[in-house]
């Protein structure tokens, strides 16, 4: 088994960049959801906070690319018009406003923002009142989860602005299941994983990987990847459907909750690159 894709996402809810390699860190991917749109409002104690914006509530997000651009920055634009580019650093001065922000049941932390440029220009394309923040490395979110299996491995057991885990797997076998069963096939970027595999002995056979090494580098899987209303967007035309979800349930049901892809935790740092070797160490029961 290989890895045959490597995907970053730098701003929680938009659009993928594909890159040859990538580092692994503890918290994800390096610049992996390091950025993240909100609602600016305010909290309880009166101090100003953003809300989560995801494409489950704002499907636009969707069409909203994204690039590396030169001088380690990002470039955005809108797919309807592409010409109109924001850039961003990929590291902002810390000179802006603090927001008090929340990523689902995670504890309150602070989250700098990048600058009113990129407020302007992210309210304007999605027609709604919106902020960027980034999450500075000095920033430890918590991973909540009682899954997380802290007495398995060492690092700490903190998160991105992802939804609740450092890193998602999903193999190719696992799609082409879904694929075979579904009118319409979808991709793969429904599912919004970091590593897509490829030679994976049997669909799904990534649920089962307790512990694995990609290269020299150690992952361990930590629960299945519960999947909601947002993979069925279609990431070319930001509209809903009823699939994949509809099939997936017919299959991939376990305690009313509908499974895709698998989440994990780093053991190690170190970089990772399209054709790594994987080897699955130890492996668990599946869930399904």
């Amino acid at each position: 088994m290989t890895i045959h894709q490597l995907l970053l996402y730098p701003v929680k809810s938009l659009g993928a960049i594909s890159v040859s390699e990538a580092i692994v860190e503890t918290r994800g991917f390096r610049y992996d959801r390091r950025f993240m749109l909100v609602t600016p409002t305010t909290n309880d104690d009166g101090f100003a906070a953003g809300l989560m914006m995801t494409q489950r509530e704002h499907t636009d997000m969707a069409l909203v690319d994204i690039a590396f651009g030169d001088n380690e920055t990002l470039r955005f634009w809108h797919r309807n018009a592409p010409t109109d580019v924001l850039v961003v650093p990929l590291a902002p001065s810390r000179t802006g406003e603090a927001l008090v922000v929340n990523v689902w049941d995670s504890a309150d932390f602070v989250a700098p923002t990048v600058s009113k440029a990129a407020d302007d220009w992210f309210s304007r394309v999605l027609q709604t009142p919106c902020r960027l923040v980034y999450m500075p490395d000095t920033t430890e979110r918590a991973i909540t989860s009682r899954y997380r299996q802290p007495d398995d491995h060492n690092p700490l057991p903190i998160v991105s602005f992802a939804d609740g885990f450092p890193y998602l797997t999903a193999s190719l076998e696992s799609l082409a299941e879904l694929n075979s069963r579904l009118e319409e096939p979808v991709e793969m970027a429904r599912f919004r994983p970091n590593i897509i595999i490829e030679g994976a002995n049997i669909p799904h056979d990534e649920d089962a990987w307790a512990h694995f090494r990609v290269g020299e580098l150690d992952f361990y899987s930590v629960k299945p990847c519960v999947r909601c209303v947002m993979t069925t967007i279609d990431p070319q035309t930001a509209q809903k459907g009823k699939e994949p979800l509809k099939t997936l349930a017919t299959y991939r049901r376990v305690d009313n909750k509908i499974l895709f892809g698998q989440n994990v935790m780093a053991g190690t740092e170190g970089v990772v690159r399209v054709g790594d070797s994987i080897e699955v160490l130890k492996r668990m029961e599946t869930w399904i």
